[in-house]
């Protein structure tokens, strides 16, 4: 059995001195505002993932009231929806993403992320595809108000581990 899930995120720039974007730190003019370290990236592979596999949302695994998750790492909660998703016999087969941004410029970057995420999940790094697009300057992330992703993803059911 086979699923796709369909994953997206948002956060709006605020004070600082760089971004987190698939796990990878990219030196910019701002920082996001979030309750964890705001990787939009990870965030929408994580809610595809538990989308896919029909375990609800990262805000429901992670909660934002929740004060543990202050300023977290996402590689971590992705590492931790990898590890929900084994233990429901789920296996993530690839990963499609992208990145919707004004800035900064996220290509050179792309690579890196791909090997975060790999190795997050498990598989190879040809498994995750990672790519940008701007919004040729219109609405909010044109006027370089914030970042946004979406993520899908191809799930398969494991074998069973006992045979």
């Amino acid at each position: 059995m086979m699923r796709i899930g369909h994953g997206f995120d948002v956060h709006a720039f605020g004070p600082g001195d760089h971004v987190i974007l698939g796990g990878e730190k990219i030196s910019h003019t701002a920082g996001l505002i979030a309750h964890s370290d705001g990787d939009v990236v990870l965030h929408a592979v994580c809610d595809a993932l538990l989308g896919a596999a029909g375990l609800g949302d990262i805000g429901k695994h992670f909660p934002d009231t929740d004060a543990s998750y202050a300023d977290a790492d996402s590689r971590g909660l992705l590492r931790q929806v990898a590890a929900l998703l084994d233990s429901q016999q789920w296996q993530a087969i690839n990963v499609d993403i992208t990145i919707v941004a004004q800035q900064p410029k996220v290509a050179p970057h792309t690579e890196a992320m791909q090997a975060h995420i790999a190795s997050d999940l498990g598989l190879e790094p040809q498994a995750i595809n990672v790519k940008a697009t701007t919004t040729e300057k219109l609405g909010y992330i044109g006027r370089e108000e914030g970042i946004a992703c979406h993520a899908v993803v191809l799930l398969a059911a494991q074998a069973d581990k006992e045979a």
